[in-house]
């Protein structure tokens, strides 16, 4: 099974600003040609895309080629059943998807963004153990989780639970050495406990697509062809434990790209390794919000504020004012008439309690306001 898996929370969206409307004529003609390039496994989950996406790869994926021609994983919605949730509910959810989904078994499934506040759900409701009966029945082919949190306590639920096979965790050059993210750390931990690995976020939420031209002239000298993409997923597909790298695509463009350098990517070398070390010493220089886009925290917001999008125009802007340019107050304007403004936060701090990356939303909220309000 080649290494590139088809990410399906950031689809082609025909209104951005609507993430339950998907260009489902687009995303099929993703799907064929990610299949037709010889590629199989999908990742969705009950969250993404407003509750969309599952249904997005029924009709896309599930309903118009055969059951044989493609792995599919999906996730428990543990953070559904946060401030309540029965096992009664737990189970009419995982059946719900296998509906959604339009299938009788899911080749993958995880258990949903484990955290330590995740973890408690789960023991509340036996979900692990629920899980190895829906497998048990031929529900699930292999069981999983996705993860939040630091390494530390990696290990601390991989010796509660042998009887999982493979663990989800962001990991890119950037995170490598991150002691917030711990990428390198969680990768050993796995690798340890003699388990596989699925990288999220090889791109940091398209971050890493667009790095400054500083470390994008670096790459560039060293290999023309490659775009600032390919080597972050490079990077991550060349680790030997891991099993499938996770890319969101978004568009045809994005697919097209991939699926052709990871026809037979090479290990990175020695040297590029470093170059990919410098790359990330120049990012990490820019004051930018290490925001993924995963819109975790915008559905509880009481404010209506888009927070993804306010964050990923702050980034877009450092380098700009890096170099004494103005930031962008037309493009903030334009966003802020489809919803509340930076300066509507009320720090009730739901977001920061939703994020997987802990980060804290209304101190950048307030940097956002300086930027664009001040």
């Amino acid at each position: 099974m080649k290494k590139l898996g088809f990410g399906m929370m950031r689809l082609p969206l025909p209104d951005p600003k609507e993430q339950g409307t998907v260009d489902m004529e687009q995303v099929c003609k993703m799907v064929d040609t990610f299949l037709e390039r010889g590629y199989t496994y999908f990742d969705t989950a009950y969250m993404y895309h407003a509750g969309q996406s599952e249904i997005a790869a029924r009709e896309a994926l599930v309903k118009r080629h055969s059951r044989d021609s493609f792995t599919l994983a999906t996730k428990m919605p543990l953070m559904r059943f946060k401030d309540g949730g029965t096992k009664a509910g737990q189970d009419a959810v995982f059946h719900e998807q296998l509906e959604k989904c339009g299938v009788e078994y899911f080749d993958y499934y995880l258990l949903h963004n484990i955290n330590r506040t995740s973890y408690e759900t789960a023991k509340r409701l036996d979900t692990f153990a629920y899980l190895q009966e829906q497998k048990a029945a031929g529900k699930i082919r292999h069981l999983g989780f996705s993860f939040h949190d630091k390494a530390d306590f990696l290990d601390e639920v991989l010796t509660a639970h042998p009887e999982v096979e493979f663990v989800q965790i962001q990991l890119n050059y950037l995170d490598w050495e991150d002691e917030r993210v711990q990428s390198r750390k969680c990768y050993e931990t796995i690798v340890r406990h003699g388990k596989k690995v699925v990288v999220m976020e090889p791109v940091k939420g398209g971050k890493l697509a667009a790095v400054p031209e500083e470390a994008a002239a670096l790459m560039k000298e060293a290999h023309p062809d490659w775009s600032p993409a390919s080597w972050a997923i490079r990077f991550a597909a060349g680790l030997d434990q891991v099993m499938m790298v996770l890319s969101g695509m978004s568009s045809m463009e994005q697919l097209l790209d991939n699926t052709g350098y990871m026809q037979d990517p090479a290990p990175l070398t020695a040297e590029e390794v470093k170059l990919l070390e410098r790359s990330a010493e120049i990012i990490s220089a820019l004051p930018a919000v290490a925001c993924t886009a995963c819109r975790y925290c915008v559905d509880g917001c009481p404010q209506k504020i888009d927070i993804p999008e306010y964050f990923a125009l702050y980034n877009g802007d450092q380098e700009a004012l890096r170099k004494g340019l103005t930031p962008s107050k037309a493009a903030y304007e334009k966003l802020a008439a489809n919803g509340g403004r930076a300066s509507d936060c009320v720090a009730c701090r739901q977001c920061e309690g939703a994020c997987p990356q802990h980060l804290p939303i209304v101190n950048w909220l307030s940097r956002v306001k300086s930027t664009y309000e001040g």
